[in-house]
């Protein structure tokens, strides 16, 4: 028993050390998050949509939030839990609300703390890795507020190479 002990620490201590190199993660930078916060807010103004745009980190932190002149309150919470969601789930919200739909087991996802299963939310990239998400509630409908965090995306798209 004693040995089979010093062959478990022996082999958990050659396991850490062996993945005990540090990770390189990229993030959005404050003026990039910004600017996709006023592309947002642009984007639905010119559709006739009062929105607010909260752009969030790789971990789901805020890192700029706006909301035009004539948004609604609520538009604020709803927008940086698009956000929140989509940074966490590295996907569109609109994904998610369709998966929620279709498949009942999956429903629980909307009691996780912070989610929103509604569309409008989508993943910041640079290739395939995930460094924020932006999110847009104010839309009358997800899919508009979408269109508009889309249409955001591509104008700063040179800036996430």
């Amino acid at each position: 028993m004693k040995k089979l002990v010093c062959a478990s620490v022996a082999l958990f201590a050659l396991a850490s050390a062996a993945s005990a190199e540090e990770l390189t993660e990229r993030n959005i930078s404050l003026a990039t998050a910004t600017e996709l916060a006023q592309e947002g807010v642009a984007a639905c103004a010119a559709k006739g949509y009062n929105v607010s745009v909260a752009v969030v980190d790789r971990a789901g932190l805020l890192r700029a939030l706006m909301r035009a002149d004539a948004a609604g309150p609520h538009t604020i919470g709803a927008a940086q839990a698009k956000a929140f969601t989509s940074a966490s789930s590295r996907s569109p919200t609109s994904g998610i609300a369709e998966t929620v739909q279709e498949n009942p087991g999956a429903a629980g996802v909307a009691d996780i703390p912070g989610y929103l299963a509604l569309a409008g939310g989508v993943p910041i990239k640079i290739g395939e890795e995930t460094i924020g998400a932006i999110g847009i509630g104010g839309a009358p409908g997800g899919n508009l507020d979408e269109e508009c965090a889309v249409a955001a995306l591509d104008k700063v798209k040179d800036k996430l190479k």
